[in-house]
């Protein structure tokens, strides 16, 4: 039987990590999305931490478990944007040297504001795999420690938090709706929400153009399909994660696809 890789006890003791660093987003509801949809319709409101984005959590509870020698060695990451302003962030604030590996599509804005939170930013590849991989190379050459994005048992508790929250705030809660990029937002969500109530249904929703998780879902295996293109480009990751796979298949209750069309109506 293979060890778990993600744990209720390891998203616990991720939220009291982060207590105090990251906010506690509210959880409001939308009328207009209620009507829409004939249902009560709430929204966890990520978009109002520092950052504009849930990823401060993954990155702040990874940084505070950092060792000593692994704080003065500094980190690296690769992202399109939003993990990387977290890993800024927060790293600047431990006193931790960080590097950011960006797409060269990153939007400016994304750019200027890692940059801003004091973090050293290379521009590398077309995409986020590539990035990924030049970053991984120099984390190796540098003797830096990679930050990964999602593919992290410490990231995935960190992303967590917001389940714990979220049954907190919406006791009543019958279903959890989640995006998925890597994966990690959903291995951590439907990890703490199902181990604590079984009973309300955890779904991923992925860009068509990156169903990296929907074909994990279909297969133990799941090799990267072609490079796509999505003007969602903060979940444009061709393969999920190894890890976030394996935790999401267990707890989550499956995956569903939109169109670049519906994602640009949303």
């Amino acid at each position: 039987m293979e060890p778990e890789v993600l744990t209720l006890a390891d998203v616990r003791e991720a939220a009291e990590r982060i207590r105090g660093r990251v906010a506690v987003s509210p959880c409001a509801e939308s009328a207009w999305l209620s009507e829409l949809t004939d249902t009560r319709l709430f929204l966890k409101l990520e978009n109002l931490q520092h950052t504009g984005s849930f990823k401060e959590r993954g990155a702040c509870n990874r940084l505070l478990l950092l060792t000593d020698d692994e704080r003065a060695r500094g980190v690296i990451t690769a992202s399109a944007g939003n993990h990387a302003q977290a890993v800024a962030l927060h790293a600047g604030r431990l006193g931790i040297a960080a590097s950011v590996v960006m797409p060269e599509s990153t939007p400016l804005v994304k750019i200027e504001s890692t940059r801003r939170f004091g973090a050293r930013v290379e521009l590398y590849g077309k995409s986020y795999d590539e990035a990924a991989k030049h970053a991984a190379d120099l984390a190796r050459e540098h003797g830096y420690v990679y930050v990964h994005p999602f593919d992290d048992p410490a990231v995935m508790a960190g992303q967590g938090t917001i389940g714990l929250e979220l049954l907190e705030q919406c006791p009543d809660v019958e279903a959890v709706v989640v995006p998925v990029g890597g994966g990690g937002l959903l291995a951590g969500v439907a990890c703490a929400v199902k181990s604590l109530r079984p009973d309300v249904r955890v779904y991923g929703v992925e860009s068509r153009a990156f169903p990296g998780m929907k074909r994990a879902f279909e297969a133990a295996e799941s090799p990267p399909g072609p490079a796509g293109k999505s003007i969602a480009d903060g979940i444009a990751v061709q393969e999920v994660g190894a890890l976030t796979r394996r935790v999401a298949r267990r707890y989550a209750e499956g995956v569903v696809l939109v169109d670049e069309e519906e994602i640009a109506e949303a």
